[in-house]
């Protein structure tokens, strides 16, 4: 019996899982080479329009447009604390992105890995490469800067 689907889709999810744990061996992150920015106060920028709208403008959820979703868009601020004082960097990208949403097809946050998420950069650490798209790392640089105690 083939198993071809299942084989191609598991050799996918693995090789997601690699680069997405290449990721959180991370202490510094920035672009290796080029000059595509992946700060905090550009992530901000994005922030404000892609994401304040529903989880409001000090990422604590609860935005204008949330409104009459049926659910409230959680608050963004406590990510940190709620996983041991660690900032979870893989599993926001990857929510952010949709791959770790891809099963909830209810869910009223758009898959933001169906646009342009920006051009791919590299992060480095040590002599791990990870590609990343600019604009998803710097949205998860600006949600770590803005995580309280």
């Amino acid at each position: 019996m083939c198993n071809k689907g299942r084989n191609v889709t598991f050799r996918a999810f693995a090789t997601a899982a690699l680069a997405f744990g290449a990721m959180s061996a991370c202490d510094h992150l920035a672009p290796a080479g080029g000059s595509q920015r992946v700060d905090a106060e550009y992530g901000k920028a994005l922030y404000d329009t892609k994401c304040a709208a529903c989880h409001g403008a000090d990422a604590e959820g609860g935005g204008p447009a949330s409104l009459g979703l049926g659910v409230v868009p959680p608050g963004l601020t406590l990510l940190s604390k709620n996983n041991d004082g660690v900032f979870p960097r893989d599993q926001v990208m990857s929510v952010i992105d949709g791959y770790f949403r891809k099963d909830h097809y209810n869910d009223p946050m758009p898959v933001f890995g169906e646009e342009d998420l920006g051009p791919i950069v590299r992060v480095e650490e040590g002599d791990f490469s990870t590609p990343v798209p600019a604009d998803l790392l710097a949205l998860a640089n600006y949600l770590e800067s803005v995580q309280v105690d």
